[in-house]
């Protein structure tokens, strides 16, 4: 198969000397060419070239958004979308059940690609543009919003970082007194004080170190998809959500949660502009967002464990 590899050198498990790794790898019963990102939007840009190309796989060889950008340029053509983790957290890749270090990993995806095991998935879609596996509104846009403020500082401190930048918005950096914005849509009646949502197309939200972050297990790959709303800000309410949800089965209900499953359609809204992030990757303040599940959207190589 034609392979176009689109690496973001600047993702925190990507080295050079992995790249030539992964390279190797890949290269063995398949055409492969490398092409590096070095902006926003770039990785977009070659993926749409490639699909207009004819070619059969892009992988997305970085971080959680360097993926969304090879997913956002392929979708709804008939190239292929392949993963590989670059980045400190990688969600997508590990929903997948891929290893976290790319040595490891490209082992997987290589024999994906050997046996040609393409499927198509659904995607989320907001404002027009589509997410694999989630979108945060409000308190946690804001906190990666911080993050992104360090941008420098987020390969060599992780999750640290994002621990910070979670204390410090929470202390001085969000209201949470009031609420920030509405909801409707499927799966119930409009809600009026949400103050942080959270839209998944996958499960798990994220991890903590190697804990998953287990939202709700009715978002898979093959259903719509799945919106958490906090009506509080109450730490206890909070914390007691989360807590549950790292013991595994999906937060449980309860007064504060507003949860919607198999949502094909959802308006999140407001007068003034509120934070949003897609994929882990911050996009300003918006007044209203619309999403979309696209069944099918994309294909994707799907990863396959080694013997033993």
């Amino acid at each position: 198969m034609k392979v176009l590899l689109v690496v973001n050198s600047f993702a925190s498990s990507v080295t050079a000397r992995n790249t030539v790794v992964v390279h190797r790898r890949l290269s063995r019963g398949h055409d492969v060419e490398i092409v590096e990102t070095n902006r926003r939007g770039h990785a977009t840009r070659f993926a749409h070239d490639a699909a207009r190309r004819g070619v059969d796989v892009v992988i997305g060889y970085g971080g959680d958004g360097t993926l969304n950008e090879v997913a956002t340029g392929i979708a709804g053509t008939d190239t292929a979308l392949g993963v590989l983790p670059g980045g400190s957290t990688n969600v997508f890749a590990r929903t997948l059940g891929m290893p976290n270090d790319p040595v490891e990993a490209v082992e997987y995806l290589a024999r994906g690609l050997d046996a040609a095991d393409l499927r198509p998935i659904g995607l989320g879609q907001v404002n027009g543009r589509y997410f694999c596996f989630h979108v945060g509104v409000g308190y946690d846009a804001a906190v990666v919003q911080q993050v992104e403020k360090r941008g420098s500082l987020k390969r060599w401190l992780g999750h640290p970082l994002f621990i910070y930048a979670s204390l410090s918005t929470w202390l001085r950096g969000y209201d949470r007194r009031h609420p920030h914005f509405s909801v409707a849509g499927d799966g119930g009646e409009p809600v009026d004080d949400g103050y942080f949502t959270i839209v998944l197309n996958t499960n798990p939200y994220t991890y903590l170190g190697n804990r998953p972050l287990d939202l709700s297990p009715a978002a898979t790959l093959d259903r719509g998809l799945v919106a958490i709303t906090f009506k509080t800000m109450n730490a206890g309410a909070i914390l007691s959500s989360l807590a549950g949800a790292l013991k595994g089965g999906g937060v449980q209900p309860a007064d504060h949660l507003d949860v919607r499953t198999d949502v094909s359609n959802l308006v999140i809204e407001h007068a003034t502009p509120f934070p949003y992030q897609v994929d882990g990757d911050a996009l300003g303040n918006t007044g209203r967002l619309e999403f979309a599940h696209v069944p099918d959207a994309v294909k994707l190589v799907f990863p396959t464990a080694p013997p033993g």
